[in-house]
């Protein structure tokens, strides 16, 4: 038996240039953080004493035979990328998928380390996030960027490029209080809904050469990040946030909603100094920047809403517990 596990990430700036279309031209890039808030997928040998040959546990209790016959598209196309049988898996995760914090990919990237270690195929991080994009973008056909394969597979704070000649993770050195200060002032607040990503992702990319110049200006809003940080403005990037999502919110008429707006904008009125939606949009995690000696007096103003506080962290994807028994 053995247990991997793969941190979810949270997206600042540079959100839609890693689509295939945009950076294979133009070249993108991202400032993402992974944050302590990880799905986890146990695999183990199924005893041969069944009368089926396989079973995956997630949302539901799957059991086939062939790989060909499981009705989750990941697991479906893992188990034919690596030919694994007899295979009982099990996911979960600390928080609900659908919603914005890349789980599909951070389980893409767990379970493929999964896999390779039960073939006891020893594989570096980049070769993990490339398979999963894989995966994801080839086998499965989901619309949709690179940047969460890569955070998962390599975790920390990081400028995630793209380009044809393909990717770099760079990871972002700035001043402790800064990331301190950084991390203590970010909540995440569960907007109620989840949604299925492909279909958000799907009109993004197909708006894409419309929308050219506004990739342009986010993709530079990264590296005006990035300096803020280096600075010590920790403030300012939290405002920086808020004209990140003024521009999101242009690159599809799906990325938010009446009502995720009006939350937000009542967020904004009770303190907050900037924020965006997570992940493709239309439902999820909202992300806040609300200096945290304000943080309690805030959240007693949303007493429905599920805040979420989270520290940042460093280990991507890892094997957490490996046992022949």
């Amino acid at each position: 038996m053995l247990i991997t596990r793969a941190p979810f990430r949270v997206s600042f700036f540079g959100g839609g240039t890693d689509f295939y279309d945009y950076y294979s031209v133009h070249g993108g890039q991202v400032l993402s953080t992974t944050i302590d808030k990880y799905c986890y997928v146990t695999l183990r040998d199924l005893p041969p004493y069944f009368d089926y040959r396989n079973q995956a546990t997630y949302s539901v209790i799957e059991r086939f035979n062939s790989p060909r016959e499981a009705r989750h598209p990941l697991i479906r196309a893992a188990l034919e990328y690596i030919p694994t049988d007899r295979i009982l898996l099990n996911y979960i995760g600390d928080l609900p998928a659908r919603s914005g914090i890349g789980s599909s990919s951070s389980f893409a990237v767990a379970l493929l380390q999964g896999l390779h270690k039960l073939h006891a195929q020893d594989v570096d991080r980049m070769t993990l996030a490339k398979e999963a994009i894989y995966l994801e973008r080839e086998m499965c056909k989901e619309s949709g960027g690179v940047q969460d394969q890569l955070a998962a597979a390599f975790g920390g704070l990081n400028v995630i490029k793209m380009s044809a000649d393909g990717y770099e993770v760079c990871p972002v050195r700035i001043p402790a209080d800064s990331r301190n200060r950084l991390q203590e002032n970010l909540i995440l607040a569960f907007t109620g809904t989840t949604r299925l990503s492909g279909l958000v992702a799907e009109e993004q990319q197909k708006n894409i050469k419309d929308k050219i110049p506004v990739l342009h200006e986010m993709k530079a809003m990264t590296d005006e990040a990035l300096q803020l940080l280096q600075d010590g403005q920790t403030d300012d990037f939290g405002r920086l946030l808020h004209e990140e999502w003024l521009l999101k919110r242009t690159l599809s008429s799906q990325i938010s909603t009446d009502a995720i707006d009006a939350l937000y904008a009542q967020m904004l009125h009770a303190g907050a100094y900037g924020g965006k939606l997570l992940g493709a949009g239309s439902g999820g995690y909202l992300l806040l920047y609300v200096p945290l000696e304000q943080r309690a007096q805030f959240c007693r103003q949303f007493p429905t809403v599920r805040f979420v506080p989270f520290a940042f962290e460093d280990s991507g994807v890892n094997v957490v517990f490996e046992s022949d028994v």
